[in-house]
């Protein structure tokens, strides 16, 4: 008996998708639950498990190729004795069995294969024994623990020349050496729709910025206090971004419009704070969105913005995480970066900018003092935010940043 693989369905919002990297290949013996094929979408990587085992029969369509929800991916041969009678292929052979049980993400796959590594040797700390990729870079740092390389079965045919992941970032698949090469990349498709949003961004909002600075000793004496209670009490540690998130939302709620956004001629007013975290992923920036953050408290934050962070290293956000949000916070100042003006992330009309802390001379009641400040930066769509509430949004945000007591006591 044969079952169809089926691209799974997409949401409204994704038209298609493309083919990334099929795991198995015609032949192999396959597991329910086996991820066959990965699909790139312009927000996700989806992975398309095996619903069946059998042995993979036929491939429809092959990595590249643009498909839709619905559509045919390849055929299964299903059968009472497919499993036990049929040898697999090597592919199917270097798969342990771990991976079965525990299906790798798309990121944690490319990793193990590029450095010849047997997952089953990897101590795994995801959630429900997922292996991570940091679990893998740990590994990788500890050479005393590294085992020798897999062996493989010797090719039948001279080795094909590299492949670019269409899933990691567009750098080049083999090292410039200086003899004015040039390599022809394609986007991913992440990166296409980054570059399509940031352009409508700048078409469709008359956007503009305002800077201020803020003095963050306050912020660090507190979590210096408090730091290892916190952490005793919440498994987690006590970071800066919730003091961010914090002091966003009471200047939201002081100035509504900054929390609104432009459909037509209408002004919506969003009743809810739906916080988007910028975060750095191997497939570039995504943003995914802390739902009714004003609910949750510090603990909730920081134990979030982790949840984020490792969903992004491991290319497990789904499209639920990144749809949506009324306002998002970006942090450039872990990469280094001193000032910029963030680009807003439409359909949002402001977007906030955190930079690096630095030691800074500064007057403080007539005397120079050594203060870490940071500045921060407001881009906001000015077709329904005036300079007045943008730069009194931002003040807010100061106040309660310099006098953290403020959060609590909601003035």
């Amino acid at each position: 008996m044969s079952i169809e693989v089926l691209v799974p369905s997409l949401p409204e919002s994704v038209a298609d998708a493309t083919i990334v990297t099929w795991h198995k290949q015609v032949g192999d013996v396959i597991s329910k639950d086996d991820n066959l094929v990965d699909l790139e979408t312009d927000k996700v990587v989806l992975e398309v498990p095996a619903t069946e085992n059998g042995i993979l029969k036929e491939i429809i369509e092959q990595d590249g190729a643009i498909v839709t929800g619905g559509q045919l991916l390849a055929v299964i041969e299903v059968s009472a004795a497919g499993a036990s009678t049929s040898s697999p292929q090597p592919v199917a052979a270097a798969q342990s069995a771990s991976e079965a049980s525990a299906p790798l993400s798309p990121a944690v796959r490319k990793l193990i294969a590029e450095k010849n590594l047997d997952p089953s040797q990897i101590a795994a700390t995801g959630k429900g024994g997922r292996l991570t990729k940091a679990d893998v870079v740990k590994f990788l740092e500890n050479p005393a623990s590294a085992p020798a390389p897999m062996a493989t079965p010797a090719p039948a045919q001279a080795k094909p020349a590299p492949v670019v992941n269409k899933s990691s970032s567009p750098t080049p698949a083999t090292p410039i050496t200086g003899n004015r090469e040039e390599q022809r990349v394609p986007m991913t498709r992440l990166r296409a729709k980054v570059a399509e949003r940031l352009i409508q961004a700048q078409q469709t909002a008359a956007m503009l910025t305002t800077f201020n600075e803020v003095n963050m000793q306050p912020v660090m004496d507190l979590r210096n206090k408090y730091k290892e209670q916190f952490l005793k009490a919440h498994d987690t540690k006590l970071g800066f971004m919730s003091f961010f998130v914090k002091a966003s939302i009471e200047a939201l709620k002081r100035f509504p419009i900054v929390n609104a956004s432009v459909d037509g001629n209408d002004i919506v007013y969003h009743g809810y704070y739906d916080i988007g975290i910028a975060v750095s992923s191997p497939r570039g920036l995504v943003v995914p969105v802390m739902r009714d953050a004003d609910m949750v408290n510090f603990a909730g934050v920081e134990s979030k913005i982790v949840e984020f962070g490792g969903k992004a290293r491991d290319g497990a956000l789904g499209l639920d995480d990144l749809t949506g949000g009324t306002f998002t916070i970006t942090n450039g100042g872990i990469f280094g970066s001193m000032m910029s003006t963030p680009i807003l992330n439409p359909p949002q009309s402001a977007i906030l900018g955190m930079h690096s802390i630095k030691e800074r001379a500064m007057v403080e009641n007539g005397q120079i003092v050594i203060r870490p400040m940071m500045y921060l930066a407001l881009s906001y769509d000015h077709r329904i935010i005036d300079g007045k509430d943008a730069v009194q949004f931002l003040v807010t945000i100061k106040d309660c940043l310099e006098d953290p007591a403020r959060l609590l006591l909601n003035v």
